[in-house]
């Protein structure tokens, strides 16, 4: 087959028509989604379908050349990430069949010292983060949602605080996902892209618990209690920055959201909030009525038992020491699996093994066809099958643990589960999240035939007319992406190489732009029609999604105003030197 280089202006020989046109597919899929209202995969897969087109007939990519890169995208989607995706939901899964899971959330009950805003905050933040770190997807809103219900918050307050609560954590979902997604597409290092958005999402995790207190109750929510929402914030955030820049970027949220819980208990012995009482009444939380609406909710994914609580029996179990311990066992259980596979290097150096054990493959053909202009191979066309060392295998080796040891110390049958039955879980989980899946892996091949056939590099260059300014715009673009789509990820696979391209050609730092594509994303989710779908779900609150929305919209924009200004102000010598 012929070789083929990508070109940025092979329509009229203009650089600005060779981009409107590139915008079709994007447009496509973005139309279909929240105009047309189809759902997430079939616009993906029409989208896909555009690319094609225009790759093949506007951008003069060989039919076969076009077809392979979708292939590879693909592939690329299947495994590593939805691997990954499918991996993390798993381990959760095996919580709540091993009835642990239930256990958990009294955990915050106690902690939380009876004053519900302060538990409503732990739980929609931290242990939000937690879910976020290993389901995302909507999980995190529909769980945290019931259990804000339980405690007797109205719905329309519980769907927002943990829709806004779950912002800061999703640039490090899933296991990181969307950055290694973003590594994958551009060829930056995953490392780099992590350190820049650990210098960014921690701005949102110090100020999201205070916002959260004045969406539950108002000033005067802020009165009472800003020292702990303080407190969990800027410990939340000081661990993201540290996981995410000396330690192990896909855990981020996991110790993250450990750390601020953590700070949390250690604060509450020396402080105790004030209003209380008060408080509960003002906000009319009626725990019996609350647990009835619970009990009736579905929380997505297969999660009813996990959000199903009922709080007398609550009251009647005695949370022992054991017990808290194997409900935190698995989060743990992950920071030591993936500890030791990213940074043991004592007697043996286990990242170089893992590193050894992963199968470069060119892809067929297309390795030779697709050249620079340098007439050299282009790296990306490599593949990298990444068997062992991705965090998706590591997170079933950990999941195995689990469940194992949740087998042995199943409490005379309290807690039935068994590793047979953990295992069979894989097979339920990936033909729940099958349609999901669909959407990941047509959204990749989707970013791989934009980004090999040069429809990508052609907007990116178009869009960098603007100079130095597009670092403001940066997170703008992530934002959109992930309202549309509800996933930073696939805002990541649709954007990721067009920042890149626009960073080199305005001179500004890839990774800052990439990054700022990631941290743009994650304020965009909070509007996703698929989060508000789900949260109104949730709270008994179906064809709400109208006044959920009108009731987080502002602080979506506000948000993404503070990461635009801190972007750009990145890019100067202003803020230059909080970069790596």
């Amino acid at each position: 087959m012929d070789q083929f280089t990508p070109s940025t202006d092979p329509v009229l020989n203009s650089v600005m028509w060779s981009a409107i046109v590139a915008l079709l597919p994007l447009l496509t899929f973005f139309i279909l989604l929240a105009v047309v209202k189809t759902r997430a995969h079939v616009a993906g897969a029409f989208a896909l379908l555009a690319a094609l087109l225009v790759g093949i007939f506007a951008f003069q990519m060989p039919a076969g050349l076009a077809l392979l890169s979708a292939t590879q995208g693909g592939v690329f989607g299947a495994f590593p990430v939805l691997w990954i995706v499918i991996m993390a939901v798993w381990l959760y899964q095996v919580t709540v069949l091993s009835g642990r899971f239930e256990d958990l959330r009294r955990v915050f009950d106690v902690i939380g010292k009876g004053d519900v805003r302060l538990q409503a905050v732990l739980i929609a933040f931290c242990f939000g983060g937690l879910l976020e770190a290993l389901a995302g997807f909507g999980a995190p809103v529909a769980i945290t949602a019931t259990m804000l219900l339980a405690l007797g918050l109205p719905p329309l307050r519980a769907a927002a605080a943990v829709l806004v609560a779950n912002t800061a954590p999703v640039a490090f979902g899933a296991m990181a996902i969307p950055i290694t997604t973003a590594a994958g597409l551009t060829g930056l290092h995953a490392t780099d892209i992590a350190s820049v958005v650990g210098r960014q999402a921690p701005l949102l995790a110090t100020i999201v618990p205070l916002i959260l207190l004045f969406i539950l109750d108002g000033r005067k929510g802020l009165k009472d209690c800003w020292p702990a929402a303080l407190v969990v914030g800027f410990s939340f955030a000081t661990a993201q920055f540290l996981c995410s820049n000396f330690f192990s970027y896909e855990l981020t949220d996991i110790v993250a959201s450990l750390v601020g819980l953590g700070a949390a208990v250690l604060f509450f012995r020396v402080w105790t909030p004030k209003g209380s009482v008060a408080a509960r009444e003002r906000l009319g939380a009626a725990f019996d009525a609350a647990s009835k609406n619970t009990a009736s909710t579905t929380a997505g994914g297969g999660s009813r038992r996990a959000t199903a609580v009922a709080v007398s029996e609550a009251a009647a179990d005695r949370l022992t020491p054991t017990r808290t311990w194997l409900a935190l066992f698995p989060y743990f259980l992950v920071i030591v699996v993936f500890g030791i596979a990213k940074l043991w290097k004592l007697g043996a150096d286990v990242p170089a093994f893992l590193a050894s054990t992963d199968v470069r493959i060119p892809w067929p053909i297309l390795h030779d066809a697709l050249v620079n202009a340098e007439g050299k191979p282009v790296s990306s066309t490599i593949y990298s099958f990444q068997w062992l060392s991705t965090p998706g295998t590591l997170l079933l080796i950990t999941g195995l643990i689990v469940a194992f040891v949740y087998s042995k110390y199943n409490d005379g049958g309290r807690y039935p589960i068994t590793v047979a039955n953990a295992v069979k879980e894989i097979g339920r989980t990936i033909y729940r999240m099958r349609w999901a899946g669909l959407t990941i892996i047509t959204v990749l091949a989707l970013a791989y035939v934009m980004n090999f056939s040069g429809q990508t590099v052609s907007i990116g260059t178009w869009l960098a007319g603007t100079g130095t300014f597009f670092a403001f715009l940066s997170p703008v673009l992530g934002w959109i992406g992930t309202a549309v789509t509800g996933s930073d990820t696939s805002a990541n696979a649709l954007f990721a190489k067009l920042q890149q391209t626009a960073g080199l050609k305005a001179g500004i730092d890839p990774n800052l732009l990439v990054a700022g594509n990631t941290s743009g994303g994650v304020v965009g989710k909070l509007i996703s029609p698929q989060n508000l779908a789900i949260a109104a779900s949730a709270v008994n609150l179906e064809g709400k999604e109208s006044v959920i929305l009108r009731k987080v919209v502002g602080w979506s924009v506000a948000l993404l105003l503070v990461l635009c200004t801190l972007s750009y102000l990145q890019s100067t010598p202003i803020l230059g030197w909080m970069l790596p």
